[in-house]
């Protein structure tokens, strides 16, 4: 059985921990985008691990996890990451593998992400780590993969070349000094010969892992709403979120995917700039991002809170076509005397037909809302559905009603045990 898993918001809705539970049932787990912008959170035995590039699947010992040619990847990140799971009792030399075609992103990346955010009159928000800048290299056919820093010469030239027409840029738009070859070049070719030992050709292993009938899992960072293409652009990330970029990331054809898990938040959540049609007002905001611990696993930046917007998630599952969905941090909502879902958009008192893309109308839509009664049971110490309480149930039940998908899993807690499934 192979699974895609992809989250249907704006990223944060949980994934890791889903990642985690399903990589007990899968032999490969590959991370098939983004780079070290993005962070799953997983609590094992006690202990909280935060993964950035490493697929989280590596704390499954008999798991081979791949770090896929969809990823851009600071070596620099991966190889601090790596001492960190090693110091901690993870044995990873067998069992991590990354694409020998993934992208290299390069201290003038991180420089000019940061020098571009500050031009903008409208900020995106990024990060800051250079996500963007290599994927533009990659798309500009300027970009330096891993493979290039396992062989000396060609290194030298692309960086050379690279550096030529980047310190120009620098000095002329930025009044930046630009960057020195003498610097960056050793410290990269160190980079490679640490990684070397996990490079690899990862299509091809995949390919061999399918044959074998071993079961592969696929996992994105981020969610669809911020897709550079589905997502509320300019306020997306740099890569193909959605399942589609399973396959391309990945490298694996997409008649071999089985199933497609849309893991959404059981309210809404988004870091940075951007729409937000269902974000609450400033002082419920507060309550619940410090209720629910919305502050970035990456970054630590706070996060921006508001209602289930159904009407998006609806869109998403449609676009990612998705075969169930996992509902997350449904123990948040505990306490509250009434419940929203967001089922519709009006703008200039029309009903909205389908999701918008116009930057003019998201920005001022508002919300159709559908109110639910809320339940004061604490529900984290539950393990199975029907001793759920029964508001509870409807609004599990309205969600999945309203999405036209089956709700398989729900979360009540950061715990591995924190989990009831449903089917």
């Amino acid at each position: 059985m192979n699974t895609i898993i992809v989250g249907l918001q704006w990223g944060d809705e949980g994934k890791g921990k889903i990642i985690d539970i399903l990589s007990s049932y899968s032999d490969v787990v590959v991370r098939f985008q983004g780079g070290n912008n993005a962070g799953h959170t997983v609590v094992a035995k006690d202990k909280e691990f935060i993964f950035h590039l490493i697929p989280s699947g590596i704390l499954h010992p008999k798991n081979i996890c791949v770090i896929g040619n969809g990823v851009v990847i600071d070596p620099e990140v991966l190889i601090g990451e790596i001492k960190e799971l090693k110091a901690k009792g993870l044995k990873l030399e067998s069992r991590l593998k990354v694409s020998n075609i993934s992208h290299v992103i390069f201290p003038y990346h991180r420089i000019l992400d940061r020098l571009r955010e500050r031009k903008r009159a409208h900020r995106i928000g990024t990060t800051g780590r250079g996500i963007g800048p290599c994927y533009a290299d990659k798309i500009s056919r300027c970009g330096i993969r891993m493979v290039d820093l396992l062989n000396r010469e060609v290194f030298r030239e692309k960086l050379q070349d690279n550096l030529r027409e980047k310190n120009e840029v620098f000095k002329k738009v930025y009044g930046h000094p630009g960057f020195s070859f003498k610097e960056i070049y050793p410290k990269y070719l160190s980079y490679g010969r640490q990684l070397a030992k996990y490079i690899c050709d990862t299509s091809q292993l995949l390919e061999r892992a399918s044959n074998q009938k071993k079961s592969l899992l696929f996992e994105g960072a981020q969610g669809a709403f911020l897709d550079i293409d589905f997502g509320t652009y300019p306020y997306v990330t740099s890569s193909s979120t959605t399942s589609g970029g399973a396959c391309v990331g990945g490298g694996i054809a997409p008649i071999k995917i089985d199933k497609i898990v849309g893991v959404v938040k059981a309210y809404t959540t988004r870091v940075g700039e951007g729409p937000f049609p269902t974000e609450f007002e400033l002082n419920f905001a507060e309550f619940m991002r410090y209720k629910g611990n919305e502050f970035g696993a990456t970054t630590g930046r706070p996060r921006r809170c508001g209602w289930f917007d159904g009407f998006m998630v609806r869109h998403s599952a449609s676009i990612n076509g998705v075969t169930e969905i996992a509902v997350m941090k449904l123990d948040v909502l505990s306490g509250l005397k009434k419940i929203l879902i967001c089922t519709g958009y009006k703008y200039r008192n029309s009903r909205l037909k389908e999701f918008p893309h116009d930057y003019e109308v998201i920005n001022k839509l508002k919300p159709i809302y559908e109110e639910l009664p809320g339940w004061n049971q604490s529900i984290s110490k539950i393990r199975s559905y029907g001793k759920l309480p029964l508001n509870t149930k409807n609004y599990l039940k309205r969600l999945e009603e309203f999405l036209c998908a089956p709700i398989s899993i729900i979360s009540v807690g950061s715990q591995r045990k924190q989990i009831i499934p449903i089917r």
